[in-house]
């Protein structure tokens, strides 16, 4: 399954979308050694860039041809997040031009790591090309 646009940080983690469905999403990763912090656990930003997609990614899906954009993020950390990791993504309410969301991250063992609520703008897509073409490009956390 896509996310909809080409997101080289999110290709890098190796995220996998699993659900983008009716406000609702589910992505998985399985961190690798560089994306640890010297405690041997995901580090707290790879979490937290891991929830932000799959907040967004919940908003996105109930209008998929728009892109959203980060206007805030909360985040708790409640425990080590270890091996395989498990994103899930909620739209909680929506307006024409805002999404209000929330995010979780589950272990193994399914207890959760961390969790996040956030806003997201709904943004028109824009073609992309060279910068000097469309000096206006929107960027997407989607």
């Amino acid at each position: 399954m896509k996310f909809g646009a080409e997101i080289p940080f999110v290709s890098h983690l190796g995220f996998e979308l699993l659900l983008f469905e009716g406000g609702h999403s589910r992505i998985d990763y399985l961190p690798l050694p560089e994306h640890l912090n010297s405690f041997a656990v995901t580090h707290g930003g790879a979490c937290m860039t891991l929830l932000d997609v799959a907040m967004a990614t919940a908003a996105r899906s109930v209008q998929q041809d728009m892109g959203v954009v980060t206007i805030e993020m909360k985040t708790s950390f409640m425990r080590p997040a270890r091996g395989l990791l498990s994103g899930k993504g909620r739209l909680m309410h929506r307006t024409a031009t805002m999404a209000f969301t929330e995010a979780t991250i589950f272990d193994q063992e399914s207890r959760a790591c961390a969790h996040a609520t956030g806003t997201f703008k709904y943004v028109k897509r824009l073609p992309t090309g060279p910068r000097s073409a469309n000096p206006f490009n929107v960027i997407s956390t989607d």
